[in-house]
């Protein structure tokens, strides 16, 4: 994920770890419609580990501290829990440090989505993510807000009460005022509910992975970065996205199509059947394909990473049934990403389910601060027989 980017969740319970090379303190706060909690007992810590709904598990040094967060077990009126971290070492700063926020099911512990806020320095603190309400469905944001005043600062932005530090003599400094942390050296109370052992490791492929071990496969929400050690980004990819009709001799015309976005998810402009090349040629799209059959892709799209102004952030890859035939009528959909100058296919990405919709969003391409790209496979359905009516649903998903 990518500051600003979000996903919906596709489970009710979830868990948020961050993980760094110092250990970290990470917390949650329970945030009502105005963001602000409703009294101290919604900020959920290290000293306060439970509350309606959310969780704190320490990592005991050893795996990183997590929290949990079961959005069906939240109390009426919370829509938001803001997820926070902040290195354990007094007065350390993120300057150097790179932490990453890994989404996971909370009960099978499958990754749904991995963020590292870019760019840190004097920050003592940061919201790293959020889980959020919105229309009814819950989602998970990436934020990476940072705080020059550590965590009681940004307890104190959302309405928790700190206690000031006693006055200390002239010569002593001050630490800047803080919620009742745990003590540096101080090992938790047996009563502070025991932490439980390091969470299993996921699955091979889950998570983000490169393609240091060649052809990825990708399974819905799974995410790989387009780059292998030792060599030069990639330069030139084309997306193929191919269908073929579930039932025997019943033809089907289905769009393909690639939005581009910039960095506020505004949208930039649309390639498709109708318009077969886009920022001046950086994106064409090989034309349409009327009845899905016979093998290989059906279209292609071709990307020219390199060629992209700096305006283009991310590229969601849709497909449209502009007859109204419904995906239910599709059998074997699938995308894959090829080296444009081998041939090599990279990524792929089979739709292993249909819903009765017009309009899929197959995967999307997001350009990272370093400057590589990463793909997430989507699979998400929605009703729009056009690309026209995909730059919505499609910037949200972003």
């Amino acid at each position: 994920m990518t500051p600003g980017s979000n996903i919906p969740l596709p489970v009710t319970r979830v868990a948020v770890d961050v993980a760094a090379p110092v250990r970290l303190d990470v917390s949650g706060l329970l945030l009502t419609a105005d963001g602000k909690v409703r009294s101290d007992d919604d900020f959920i810590f290290y000293n306060q580990p439970t509350g309606p709904g959310v969780t704190y598990r320490s990592g005991a040094g050893t795996a990183p501290d997590a929290i949990i967060v079961d959005t069906s077990a939240l109390p009426p009126g919370i829509e938001k829990i803001v997820v926070t971290a902040s290195p354990d070492a007094a007065g350390q700063t993120f300057q150097g440090v790179e932490p990453t926020a890994t989404i996971r099911g909370a009960d099978d512990n499958s990754v749904l989505a991995t963020f590292t806020p870019p760019q840190l320095g004097a920050e003592t603190a940061l919201v790293v993510v959020e889980i959020y309400l919105r229309n009814g469905v819950w989602k998970a944001r990436a934020v990476g807000q940072g705080y020059a005043n550590g965590l009681a600062g940004i307890a104190t932005d959302f309405g928790v009460s700190v206690e000031e530090p006693a006055a200390a003599a002239p010569a002593q400094p001050v630490a800047p005022p803080m919620p009742t942390m745990r003590p540096p050296v101080t090992p938790p109370a047996p009563s502070m509910a025991a932490p439980p052992a390091p969470p299993a490791p996921p699955a091979p492929g889950a998570g983000k992975v490169n393609l240091d071990k060649g052809r990825v496969s990708l399974q819905k929400n799974q995410t790989v970065s387009l780059v292998k050690g030792g060599s030069p980004l990639l330069s030139q990819v084309k997306m193929g996205l191919g269908w073929e009709p579930a039932y025997r001799g019943k033809d089907i015309d289905l769009d393909a199509s690639v939005i581009a976005y910039g960095p506020q998810r505004n949208h930039i402009d649309s390639c498709y059947f109708g318009k077969l090349s886009i920022v001046n040629g950086a994106i064409k799209h090989s034309g349409d394909n009327l009845t899905g059959e016979g093998g290989g892709d059906d279209e292609v799209i071709t990307v020219d990473l390199g060629r992209l102004p700096q305006e283009v952030t991310g590229l969601v890859f849709t497909v449209n049934s502009f007859s109204g035939q419904k995906f239910t009528e599709v059998a074997k959909a699938y995308c894959r990403l090829l080296d444009a100058a081998t041939g090599e296919e990279l990524v792929r990405f089979d739709l292993t389910s249909a819903e009765p919709q017009t309009g899929v969003m197959m995967a999307k391409l997001i350009r990272q601060f370093t400057g590589e790209w990463d793909m997430t496979a989507m699979g998400d359905f929605v009703k729009a027989r056009t690309v026209r009516n995909m730059v919505k649903p499609a910037a949200q998903s972003l």
